[in-house]
């Protein structure tokens, strides 16, 4: 019998970890935050008041087994000067198809059976969270776009307004074998899934061994000079300080002339501080999980990084 694996997280590291985990015989469940309010996504929220939809269409490209021509129609972008401007086709999309059915949970269900997805795609909620950012300086920065273009340092996220978690997220936390955090920006992506009272009782009941991938990469204003022990501290700060029990590291050193091109962005890489994990009573799992883009981008291999996951899922949970 095939386990059931649930992930957490969202932005592009979220989609990367799903294109290699959908090669491997699991049950696969991406919860996904809807916090989003930037781009295509932000201005379809103002004008048909809706839930986030950016991440959820990545994650659904993702995890579908379709042609490359309609992966490629759903992430289109429209360039013109009407109001389609910058509009992705997946976003317009799943915007009708909320609006015919009502629901994000509803949306999905259909429109992973259209794209014959391998998995299930969950909404954190059917809200419409709006994400608040409290930076060490005093400032309080309303909605996601606005706190990454901050870019200054965050001492805490919670919502605006109250989101009720879905059922199905629940029952899918209850139902899991092992439970991935990441990969993601820790707070604009991770720690907006970890907020609600009802998903932290959900995680800790749970039975399964809860994972954590690390960004390879820190972000400047959430992860400024973080080792992977301080990245496990913060998502155990919002849900139990034991609730990580195994952490994956990707143990390859960076190229310096990538590390170069992103201190230009205040980036760095995190390194592992072996020590302070094993203090934490957390399992260490290194290996090369590192992919240069042909744009010189730090990535995780997603095919590397899942058969990592699998072989813990198969052996090392046990």
């Amino acid at each position: 019998m095939m386990k059931n694996v649930v992930v957490i997280g969202g932005g592009t590291g979220l989609s990367t970890l799903l294109r290699g985990l959908k090669l491997f015989p699991m049950n696969i469940t991406a919860i996904v935050t809807v916090a989003d309010d930037g781009s295509s996504t932000g201005r379809l929220r103002k004008e048909f008041d809706t839930p986030a939809v950016g991440d959820l269409r990545n994650v659904l490209v993702a995890l579908s087994e379709v042609e490359p021509l309609v992966e490629e129609l759903l992430q289109y972008r429209f360039n013109t000067y009407s109001d389609l401007d910058k509009h992705a086709m997946g976003n317009l999309l799943l915007t009708a198809m909320y609006n015919i059915t009502g629901s994000l949970t509803e949306s999905l269900e259909a429109l992973s059976k259209i794209l014959n997805i391998k998995g299930r795609v969950l909404p954190f909620t059917e809200d419409k969270a709006i994400l608040m950012a409290h930076t060490t300086d005093g400032e309080v920065i309303e909605g996601e776009s606005n706190i990454t273009k901050a870019g200054k340092h965050i001492k805490s996220v919670n919502y605006k307004n109250k989101v009720k978690v879905t059922p199905q997220v629940i029952k899918a936390v209850h139902d899991a074998d092992l439970i991935i955090i990441g990969i993601g920006s820790l707070y604009t992506s991770i720690i907006p899934n970890l907020l609600s009272s009802e998903m932290k009782r959900a995680l800790k009941n749970s039975k399964a061994k809860k994972m954590y991938i690390c960004n390879i990469m820190s972000e400047h204003g959430e992860t400024d000079d973080f080792k992977v022990s301080d990245c496990v501290k913060q998502i155990n700060k919002y849900v139990d300080k034991n609730f990580i029990d195994v952490v994956l590291a990707n143990k390859t050193n960076v190229p310096n002339d990538i590390l170069e091109l992103y201190k230009e962005e205040k980036s760095a890489q995190i390194m592992i501080d072996k020590d302070n994990i094993n203090k934490m009573g957390v399992k260490l799992i290194t290996a090369d999980l590192l992919r240069i883009t042909d744009k010189k981008q730090v990535r995780h291999d997603n095919i590397k990084t899942a058969l990592e996951v699998f072989t813990y899922l198969t052996r090392g949970s046990k």
